[in-house]
């Protein structure tokens, strides 16, 4: 059987996440990766977008959630847009969501702190 695996990287929100005073009140940018499994044989075969998942609902799915719900942990965010992933479109199998916290409040030197939450039907 043959699975797709769909993408999206990176894509960048501003929100005000976080368990900080200053991280509610100031906000910050985050990034997020999203990945789905699907078996979408018949897309293969017909090549009709109407066969496998619309990417930009994808996106919007995402976007909703993230810009109208506020979070103390990324590890809650990640979970609540992998479950909503399944919620939504039947025929995703798995969903894998990496929230991503570039400017985290500790002192180090780093690209970013991530949570991953991974869901399979």
């Amino acid at each position: 059987m043959k699975k797709t695996r769909i993408k999206l990287k990176d894509l960048a929100f501003f929100a005000r996440h976080g368990l900080t005073e200053e991280e509610a009140k100031l906000g910050q940018r985050f990034k997020i990766d999203v990945i789905v499994e699907l078996n979408d044989q018949a897309a293969y075969e017909t090549d009709d977008a109407d066969n496998t998942v619309n990417y930009v609902e994808i996106y919007a799915l995402v976007q909703s959630i993230f810009e109208t719900k506020r979070f103390n942990l990324i590890e809650a965010c990640a979970n609540a847009i992998a479950s909503s992933l399944l919620e939504d479109f039947p025929a995703i199998e798995s969903a894998t969501v990496t929230v991503k916290k570039p400017s985290v409040p500790v002192n180090c030197i780093c690209d970013y702190f991530a949570a991953e939450v991974t869901i399979c039907r």
